[in-house]
């Protein structure tokens, strides 16, 4: 292979595992905080890519929501989500007699997305700046996560890891299929954020590369910051060491767990806006983006965050690799790359059972 050319797809490897990188980091957090293998991740993915094409570019066409014109999908269905965890909420509450705080909670749950409702309604987003509807993507897909996890995983929190893996399949076949339904069949693909282009020697460096390499870094540096500094950052951290004592010392397990899932949505919503100018994405394809983080943290044994993040890197360097040399089995490759590395790791610690 020509060195020109080698150079050429590690550059490509490194920017496509720079996203991965974030999926990786968010698979290890919510296995440490939560011991849920979070398989939906991609979904926080592909919703994030589309409801910024959706705010770009309007809705697809049969889309049922089309009527709505400019309002993406992802609106309705933070709203659905809200809705069903406010009515279960308030239930609970009311049963043990306490209504006040019934329509108190209720009313929290609904605010965020009564707001966001309003506001895309009242506004028109489509006619925003771009920084705006990145924004507003953020702020839509985000709140996600911590729905996602009172509805299916918080009543789990005790459950045994096999569980919780099997209400992940679970979940994500339910996010798929809403998916379909709110966004319709249609791919999009978005603009790039910079459209600069950079010589460096035989290299083309392109903006949009810049910023994927400078938001991943960041949110690196920024998630060290919050574990290292930051009092929230280290009770995660403590549920994660030991649930039990970290429970003992009044740090409550739902609070971590509501919270690693927002910080989960947030990186999957970022990683699909990055993703979205160099493929198209359809209302499914987060599942094989989220996987390909999944193999990066399973290279670093679903525990260490810097680990994760060069399995990342060799996780996307496979792929690009793979993709010039033997094109049609690319998925293969990388997907067999975890094998041995489970082998390995079931070699260097023996199974124990789970007390």
């Amino acid at each position: 292979m020509d060195p020109t050319i080698a150079a050429i797809l590690t550059l490509d490897g490194v920017g496509n595992g720079a996203i991965y990188a974030l999926l990786a980091l968010a698979t290890v957090l919510l296995f440490a905080v939560t011991r849920v293998i979070f398989i939906p991740q991609g979904e926080f993915v592909a919703f994030g890519a589309l409801t910024f094409a959706m705010l770009q570019q309007g809705n697809p066409v049969g889309s049922l929501w089309q009527r709505y014109g400019d309002l993406p999908g992802t609106l309705w269905l933070l709203a659905l989500i809200a809705l069903i965890a406010a009515a279960i909420d308030a239930t609970r509450t009311w049963r043990l007699g306490q209504p006040r705080r019934a329509w108190r909670e209720a009313l929290t749950t609904l605010a965020l997305p009564t707001a966001l409702v309003v506001l895309c309604v009242l506004s028109h987003p489509r006619s925003w700046p771009m920084l705006a509807q990145l924004l507003l993507t953020l702020a839509i897909v985000t709140p996600l996560g911590p729905l996602v996890y009172r509805l299916a995983y918080q009543r789990l929190a005790d459950a045994s890891v096999l569980v919780l893996l099997i209400v992940s399949v679970g979940v994500h076949f339910a996010l798929t299929g809403l998916g379909l339904l709110f966004f319709g069949a249609e791919a999009f693909r978005n603009p790039p954020f910079w459209d600069a282009r950079f010589s460096l020697g035989p290299l083309t460096l392109t903006g949009q590369s810049i910023i994927i390499f400078g938001s991943s870094a960041a949110l690196i540096v920024l998630l060290w910051l919050f574990f290292e500094r930051t009092l929230r950052g280290k009770a995660l951290r403590a549920t994660a060491v030991n649930r039990t004592g970290a429970r003992l010392m009044g740090i409550s397990p739902a609070t971590a767990g509501r919270l690693s899932f927002t910080m989960a949505a947030f990186m999957g919503a970022l990683s699909g806006l990055l993703i979205g100018p160099s493929t198209s994405v359809y209302y499914d394809s987060g599942f094989l983006i989220g996987l390909k983080g999944f193999v990066a943290a399973v290279f670093a044994g679903l525990a260490s965050y810097p680990l994760a993040a060069v399995g990342a890197l060799g996780v996307g360097i496979i792929e690009s690799f793979a993709s010039f040399s033997a094109s049609a089995f690319k998925e293969v490759i990388v997907f067999t790359t975890i094998l041995p590395v489970l082998l390995w790791r079931s070699l260097r610690d023996p199974h124990r059972e789970e007390e």
